[in-house]
């Protein structure tokens, strides 16, 4: 017992110190570009996701206890699928240039769950259903996946306004400077190139050949796309295995509880986003203002509700 106890301690310790070291290191590398520090960071992202899916199952192994049915539990998963999720990307896309961030999200996600570590106590009854195992990781899978598009979103828009400012300052014509809102429907193309960075970098403006070295705002906007692309079907498949468990845990599929309308409004806000998108005046900046909209959203569906107010979901004790 006492081996289990320490192996499940050593490996969240391992997880949050490889999150840390991690993150330190690929937020250098965000702004540097040495790749030694990619180098660094990139494996200790993935000893710290592994690390922690191994934790959850010791941790499973050692209660008999379904481990995400506290927030501790949750935030954990929360954290790796946020981290596991990043790194598909990153492979896919060569882009752990955002890795520091979503690192740094872990991390703070994961040490703000261990404050809710309360040790094993049973579940309540209304938890001691299958659909705790089908439906939690579901939608904490979604809320991962989400976590990514946003780091990626404020990068975008990061690139966005840089793109407009360095355009009003050297009245060079761009794609984003045409962007304002009084402009009627003169919207940035995130095909087009950013042309005012462009012609910085290339005048030897350190600043401006940062940001050339970062994606082009098309290859950002694909990117928290299909992070969206995931997410969405996640949180509506969550929806559906949340009322089918509140059914048979309370008697009804829907109640209007505030965690089932925070995660409804959660809901729209992505379903709009993919709506938008197609559509060539929203998408770029606005859907990816949209983005971040939801993610904030999400925080409070995730956390808030579940901490501040009181209801059928809620963690206060």
């Amino acid at each position: 017992m006492n081996g289990h106890l320490q192996a499940d301690e050593l490996l969240m310790i391992v997880s949050i110190a490889c999150y840390i070291i991690g993150a330190l290191a690929l937020l250098v590398y965000f702004f540097s570009r040495e790749v030694w520090l990619r180098n660094l960071g990139a494996p200790l992202a993935i000893v710290g996701c592994v690390a922690q899916f191994a934790q959850l199952v010791v941790r499973y192994e050692l209660t008999g206890v379904w481990p995400l049915l506290n927030l501790y539990g949750s935030l954990s998963l929360f954290a790796a699928m946020s981290v596991g999720i990043f790194i598909v990307f990153a492979i896919r896309y060569k882009a752990w240039y955002a890795g520091g961030f979503v690192l740094a999200l872990a991390a703070i996600s994961l040490a703000y769950g261990v404050t809710w570590n309360e040790g094993t106590m049973p579940p309540v009854p209304s938890l001691q259903s299958y659909w705790a195992k089908i439906h939690v990781p579901i939608v904490v899978s979604s809320y991962a996946a989400f976590l990514v598009a946003f780091v990626f979103s404020i990068i975008f828009l990061v690139k966005y306004y840089a793109e407009k400012r360095i355009a009003r300052e050297t009245n060079v014509a761009s794609h984003a400077a045409l962007a304002d809102d009084d402009l009627g429907e003169q919207r940035i193309s995130v095909r087009g190139e950013t042309p005012a960075i462009e012609a910085a970098a290339a005048a030897g403006s350190p600043l401006a050949q940062w940001l050339a070295s970062l994606p082009t705002l098309s290859q950002l906007d694909v990117i928290v796309y299909r992070a969206i692309a995931i997410g969405l079907p996640l949180i509506s498949l969550g929806i559906i295995t949340g009322a089918a468990w509140a059914k048979e845990a309370w008697g009804a599929y829907w109640q209007w509880d505030p965690k089932e309308t925070a995660a409804l409004a959660t809901w729209i806000v992505y379903l709009a986003y993919m709506h938008l998108h197609t559509r060539n005046a929203w998408r770029g900046l606005r859907t990816n203002w949209v983005s971040v909209l939801g993610f904030g959203i999400v925080v409070f569906t995730y956390l808030g509700v579940n901490i501040w107010i009181s209801g059928l979901h809620s963690y206060k004790m």
